[in-house]
């Protein structure tokens, strides 16, 4: 299902380059989503369950795959905003799934909650993450059936972060592919997402989200739950990790937006785009599972740590490097070591939010959803004006700020630790849990 959209930026806005439309559908898509994450989460989720809104959400993305069969202003503005509204439930939805069900196996295990939501996420993550594998894989084959263009420069001077977008070198061979192509990708996409669909809809199984709330929260007016988002920027733990989170954006953005651009497109040529894409998304897969499993004997701390040295030493790297065709291996391995760290910002901070706001885990998600999208919108908004060069140092001052606030989070953690962050009393390790719900 998520095939379609974790295609890098390049092959969606150079199929529909016309006017900018390409551009332009990615733009609304998050502007939409923005404004989705403010309001439609919580309510839908209240209504509708979990597992309704997920399925709701994902024919949105449906819809989208549909409208690009006839690619025009009058289709796919109207398909990206409604992919935008339904994305921030989704995630808020998946997340919120996640989160109750690892707490609930946690209860009946005796075990911590922190630690299994850890590994539900690590999981979903391995899973999600592999989408960028099959669906670049995918597009790669279909297209690679057609001629496609060889670098976009042939000295190679404004490769890398001296690309700036007034010595851009247009494309020498911008002949995209043929029609029939077009739609043999689209019709899998497609398929898959009704496939994908169809699933939920039969075989997931609903959970209760309102278990374990008071009567007076579980009746709440709808007008109180649409606020819900807006509340929760009350929590001083909320605001501290926007930058954390709107980092999340930017770095995916740069990744899929001038990384493939600027690196890869102008040194290589965009038919190894979605080789180095796999690459990232296969990194991230697996170290999506390993840290999962790995954080409950290292803690979310040693991860962050380990994402932050990476991708700072990435970003330098990135400074200084002069792309050339004969060094094809580094193309692969930045994408590599990017994705072993995205792992790490992907399961370590939707876990963290799922222990934090237990309590609030629908308004929580879909804000985290409203600030990753930001970050997206940013980054892409100035990707057209910005030397890259630009971009990176950018990129490390978000970062920088992200950890020293993201810090903050623990040391109030670290004193006043939230329920599920709790490890349990001597008392209950000795005793299996069904033997306690009978004494």
């Amino acid at each position: 299902m998520h095939s379609v959209k974790r295609i890098p930026v390049p092959h969606w806005s150079s199929l529909n380059s016309d006017g900018g439309l390409g551009v332009a559908s990615l733009s609304i898509i998050y502007a939409a989503l923005i404004i989705s994450s403010m309001f439609v989460p919580p309510i839908l989720i209240k209504k509708l369950g979990c597992k309704w809104t997920i399925t709701v959400s994902m024919c949105c993305y449906v819809a989208y795959s549909l409208g690009n069969f006839y690619a025009s202003w009058y289709t796919l503005i109207p398909t990206s905003v409604i992919l935008g509204l339904g994305g921030a439930p989704l995630w808020a939805a998946k997340c919120t799934y996640l989160t109750v069900s690892g707490n609930n196996y946690a209860a009946k295990a005796g075990k911590v909650g922190r630690d299994i939501v850890n590994q539900y996420f690590g999981v979903f993550f391995l899973l999600f993450q592999s989408s960028g594998v099959w669906g670049n894989l995918i597009s790669s084959l279909i297209f690679g059936q057609s001629p496609t263009g060889g670098p976009q420069n042939s000295n190679y001077t404004n490769c890398g972060a001296d690309d700036c977008p007034v010595v851009a070198v247009v494309a020498g061979n911008n002949t995209g592919p043929s029609d029939s192509l077009i739609y043999t990708l689209l019709g899998i996409y497609t398929g898959s997402g009704v496939l994908a669909v169809a699933l939920i809809a039969v075989f997931l199984d609903q959970i209760d989200v309102e278990a374990g709330k008071s009567k007076e929260e579980s009746e709440q007016p709808v007008w109180t739950t649409v606020l819900a988002t807006f509340r929760q920027l009350g929590d001083i733990r909320q605001l501290l990790l926007i930058p954390l989170t709107m980092y999340s954006g930017f770095e995916q953005g740069f990744l899929s937006g001038d990384y493939t651009k600027s690196y890869v497109t102008c040194s290589l040529g965009i038919q190894y785009v979605g080789y180095v894409m796999i690459c990232f998304a296969a990194t991230n897969s697996v170290c999506s599972m390993a840290f999962g499993k790995l954080s409950q004997y290292t803690g979310r701390i040693a991860l962050f740590a380990l994402a932050t040295a990476t991708h700072v030493a990435c970003i330098i790297a990135l400074l200084l490097w002069k792309p050339h065709p004969d060094q094809f291996a580094v193309f692969f391995i930045f994408p590599a070591l990017w994705g072993m760290a995205d792992a790490v910002w992907q399961t370590q901070t939707n876990a963290l939010y799922g222990v934090l706001f237990d309590d609030h885990k629908e308004a929580a998600f879909a804000n985290y959803r409203l600030w990753e999208s930001l970050g997206f919108v940013i980054a892409y908004a100035y990707s057209t004006f910005l030397c890259v060069s630009v971009k990176l140092y950018i990129l490390l001052a978000v970062l920088v700020v992200a950890m020293v606030t993201y810090g903050f989070v623990e040391y109030r953690e670290a004193k006043n630790p939230s329920k599920n962050s709790r490890e349990m009393t001597n008392e209950e390790k000795t005793y299996p849990y069904d033997l306690q719900t009978a004494m």
